[in-house]
């Protein structure tokens, strides 16, 4: 368990977690929510299952990864965990959506692709500072 949530005190690496944290904050309370003008749980379930043709568990775990992972990015906890979740919808999100329209914005992968760049990031390095992962495998 402490191999999982070992990490180095670099704010950097805190830094990055907490911008991934905010942007994903925010999508994931759109899906689940209906903030920012999202269209909540329901909204965002008819149109993964019905329009993108995605099996209803797996739409939910998209949900959850933005939204519950954003928290956990926030907070540090279980950080690489989180950080899997939100780069797997990425690469779901590149291929079911963004693909088709190239690469550039706004509807072009390369916003998802730098969203999958950050989450690797701490994927691979961990939390950071100011990170509860990085206080538990101190213990």
């Amino acid at each position: 368990m402490k191999s999982l949530l070992a990490t180095s005190q670099d704010p950097t690496l805190a830094l990055m977690r907490l911008f991934l944290a905010i942007i994903f904050f925010a999508h994931g309370s759109q899906k689940a929510l209906g903030w920012f003008h999202g269209y909540g749980f329901q909204g965002t379930m008819h149109f993964f299952t019905a329009m993108l043709h995605i099996p209803p568990f797996f739409a939910v775990l998209a949900i959850l990864a933005e939204f519950v992972g954003s928290i956990l990015l926030f907070f540090g906890l279980f950080a690489r965990i989180a950080a899997f979740g939100i780069l797997v919808n990425m690469f779901v999100a590149i291929f079911k959506v963004h693909l088709p329209h190239g690469f550039f914005n706004p509807m072009g992968y390369e916003f998802p692709l730098a969203l999958i760049a950050l989450a690797f990031l701490i994927l691979i390095k961990g939390a950071g500072g100011f990170s509860i992962d990085g206080a538990i495998a101190k213990e």
